[in-house]
C-alpha cells in the first residue's frame, strides 16, 4: 500500500513519491512574483512565456511542457546591434563567458546580445528555477549598461 506521499502510476504499477511533484509553472510565477517588486511581469503568454522587468533589463523566461523532454529557458537582452569594435565586444563576452555566467552564457540572437541559461525540465527543481532565474536577470542587469556605453551606436 502507498505511503501517504506515495502514488501510484496508473497503467504501470510504478511509484513516484507525490511529495515530490511540483507544478514547474507555478514555481515560475512564485519566482518571478518575488523578484518583480512594481509587478511589471506579463504573466503566462500563450505557450507558458512571463516577462518582466529586472533592473533595467526585461526578462524572459520560458517553459515548452512538464515532460522530460521539454525545455526551461531564461533569457535577457543586453545589447543591440549595430555595435562598435564588434571584435573587442566578442572577444570581452567569451573571456566573461568563461569567468562570470555560472550557469548562463552570452549569446547573439538575431540582432541583440543576450544572458541565457536554458536545461531539459527533467528533474528540474524549483531551487534551481529560482536560481537560474536570478543569476540571469543578475547578469545581464549588471553588465547592459556598461555594454551599451562602450559598444552601442
Amino acid at each position: 500500500m502507498p505511503s501517504s506521499t506515495e502514488t501510484t502510476i496508473i497503467g504501470t504499477g510504478e511509484m513516484i513519491d507525490s511529495a515530490n511533484i511540483f507544478n514547474h509553472a507555478e514555481t515560475i510565477q512564485t519566482v518571478i512574483s518575488s523578484m518583480d517588486p512594481d509587478k511589471t511581469a506579463v504573466v503566462n503568454q500563450p505557450g507558458d512565456t512571463w516577462k518582466f522587468q529586472y533592473g533595467t533589463v526585461e526578462v524572459i523566461v520560458n517553459i515548452t511542457g512538464e515532460g522530460s523532454s521539454d525545455i526551461f529557458t531564461v533569457l535577457a537582452t543586453v545589447l543591440s546591434y549595430p555595435v562598435k569594435d564588434e571584435a573587442k565586444l566578442m572577444k570581452l563576452l567569451l573571456e566573461k563567458n568563461a569567468a562570470e555566467t555560472f550557469e548562463a552564457r552570452y549569446a547573439i540572437q538575431g540582432d541583440r546580445v543576450i544572458v541565457i541559461a536554458a536545461r531539459s525540465v527533467e528533474d528540474l527543481s524549483p531551487k534551481e528555477i529560482a536560481r537560474t532565474i536570478g543569476i540571469v536577470a543578475a547578469i545581464a542587469d549588471e553588465n547592459d549598461e556598461p555594454l551599451k556605453a562602450e559598444f552601442g551606436t
